[in-house]
């Protein structure tokens, strides 16, 4: 049975249940695939036939396990986070984002691939539209228009591939016209510049619980296809040297602190597609490892960030400031976060990050070893040191008084905390769920001083420039400039102005048509219309004239003469 099945069936379930049960609830399903888990063996296939082909909702190997165990993990602990909400739309929306991206993961063909990744697209939105808000509702909408722009690119190149193949089999692609559609496809999800725009413009606009289900899903799935579908293709890993500093840019221009961790989605992902690009099983396993440790610590991280926004009502760095004493547990779980997303040892990030810059200095890529070096050092500054200092530790903003933290929240943020730590003191418990099995051990004395340095002179460059650190609200230009004001424009050409000509031929087409029928009902009185009867003046309702049903019967006639003549000759 596949894992995807108990969020599903979860989700039909969940709103009829009394509404008090339903956050209780919706932990269920997790944990059911959480057992459905430990039960599958790799090499497990069930197939279906259909239409002539075989369809295989369910392949079952180390690769796949590895994303299952994470994203249903994940999954349960976001469900932790959200036992305060009472918002059913909400809880059967996150059941089925969780659910699909489980159904992706386990797709051994394609056409099953394409259904769950439409159910991720659909179902994902309404995390963000649910925050109810203006900003939300239109960055939700340019979410949405994307990946449904994704979702026909990927139908697109799964129907050229099986032209060009004649099979469906979700396996790696050798090339082709239609392996290119799909890699564009998958590439749009895991937010390859420039096609990335959609995540920091969307996930921010989430609501608080929302935004941390949105943090572990779709670009991580997207990773998975690409591990699937295209390892060691080198594109990839030029792509993915150059996500991980094109976000780190960003972040350090960003006020809003959920945008920041955003773009650093951005950045964490390219540590991920270079893995993938490198290829071979090294390449593999650092690029998936990298995924596993990133969900936790990204959550933990959009936890902790929620948490701030949910006590303030502000995500404005500009507006907070002096909340360390009244936030101190979110502050600390934070920093469990951001020393793992940084690399720092012993946390999770050091053993997944450490693996993956083996796997490129084995491949012999010093350039792309420098960038992921240089990003990590972009990121210890932005996340580990900037934006904890201007939430917590800055000026006192103007930030209102704060709400509390409800229980369930710090308990999420506390499991999630522990497994960072777990993982980074015992990596064999990460290495063991990898596609292929390794004997890596990251904590040598060489590595651990490499890494320490590397922050030290980080943070100590951070001190000297500290009276100058701040930050102030702006708007960051990014590639969704391109189809957020230039597309209006020319919405308005390509769609209005033909909709207010097709409006004006509408109207004046109307008219004629009502003028006609006057005229074929009463071509008498059409005529006379302002003019006089033989009685005096002219009333439609004492006149009546059978000249236009006579009219009507002989254009009948007539247009059923032609379409006899149209069928026999």
């Amino acid at each position: 049975m596949s894992p995807a099945l108990p969020f599903l069936v979860g989700a039909l379930a969940l709103p009829l249940l009394p509404r008090g049960l339903r956050p209780w609830a919706s932990l269920l399903p997790p944990l059911a695939a959480l057992a459905l888990l430990a039960a599958l063996q790799p090499g497990t296939v069930f197939s279906l036939p259909f239409l002539g082909v075989d369809l295989v909702p369910l392949r079952v190997d180390r690769l796949a396990l590895g994303f299952g165990w994470v994203f249903t993990l994940f999954a349960f602990l976001a469900g932790v986070y959200a036992l305060h909400l009472r918002d059913t739309g909400q809880q059967v929306a996150a059941l089925l984002y969780a659910g699909s991206a489980l159904g992706v993961v386990f797709a051994g063909d394609l056409f099953t691939l394409l259904v769950f990744w439409e159910g991720m697209a659909l179902s994902s939105v309404w995390l963000i539209w649910a925050r109810g808000t203006r900003r939300a509702r239109e960055a939700g909408t340019r979410y949405l228009f994307v990946h449904l722009t994704g979702g026909a690119l990927l139908l697109g190149g799964v129907l050229l591939h099986y032209g060009e193949r004649g099979s469906l089999a979700f396996e790696p692609f050798s090339g082709g016209v239609g392996a290119v559609l799909v890699l564009l496809a998958f590439a749009i999800n895991a937010a390859i510049p420039p096609l990335h725009a959609w995540l920091p413009d969307a996930y921010p606009e989430g609501t608080v619980t929302g935004s941390v289900f949105l943090s572990a899903f779709t670009t991580k799935a997207a990773v998975y296809t690409l591990a699937r579908g295209f390892p060691g293709w080198e594109v990839l890993l030029w792509a993915g040297a150059a996500m991980a500093i094109y976000g780190v840019v960003y972040v350090m221009v960003e006020d809003d602190i959920r945008r920041v961790l955003s773009f650093h989605i951005v950045s964490q992902v390219g540590y991920m597609v270079a893995g993938v690009g490198l290829g071979g099983e090294w390449g593999v396993n650092g690029g998936t490892g990298h995924a596993f440790t990133h969900i936790l610590y990204k959550g933990l991280l959009f936890m902790a960030t929620g948490a701030v926004l949910h006590a303030t009502g502000w995500s404005s760095m500009s507006r907070l400031g002096g909340l360390w004493r009244a936030l101190r547990t979110p502050l600390l779980l934070y920093l469990v976060g951001a020393l793992a997303i940084s690399g720092v040892p012993p946390f999770s990030g050091f053993v997944s990050k450490t693996l993956l810059l083996h796997a490129a200095e084995k491949a012999h890529q010093g350039l792309v070893v420098l960038l992921l070096n240089l990003a990590a050092v972009g990121t210890f500054l932005s996340l580990t040191l900037k934006l904890p200092f201007l939430t917590w530790f800055g000026p006192r903003g103007s930030a209102g008084p704060l709400r509390p933290i409800p229980w369930n929240m710090t308990a999420a943020m506390a499991l999630t905390a522990l497994l960072n730590i777990v993982l980074g003191v015992y990596p064999p418990l990460l290495y063991a769920l990898l596609p292929h099995p390794i004997a890596f051990q990251p904590y040598t004395a060489a590595k651990v001083t490499d890494t320490l340095l590397l922050l030290l002179f980080t943070g100590l460059g951070f001190l000297f420039l500290l009276p100058k650190v701040k930050s102030e609200p702006a708007v960051t230009l990014d590639t969704d400039w391109f189809y957020r004001h230039p597309g209006r424009v020319l919405a308005g050409w390509v769609v209005l102005a033909p909709n207010r000509l097709f409006g004006q031929v509408e109207g004046l087409t109307l008219r004629l048509v009502r003028l006609l029928g006057r005229a074929a009902a009463d071509p008498v009185g059409f005529l006379l219309a302002g003019g006089r009867g033989p009685t005096g003046p002219y009333d439609p309702d004492r006149y009546r004239s059978p000249v236009g049903v006579m009219a009507l019967v002989v254009v009948a006639a007539f247009v059923a003469l032609i379409s006899w003549l149209l069928v026999h000759l």
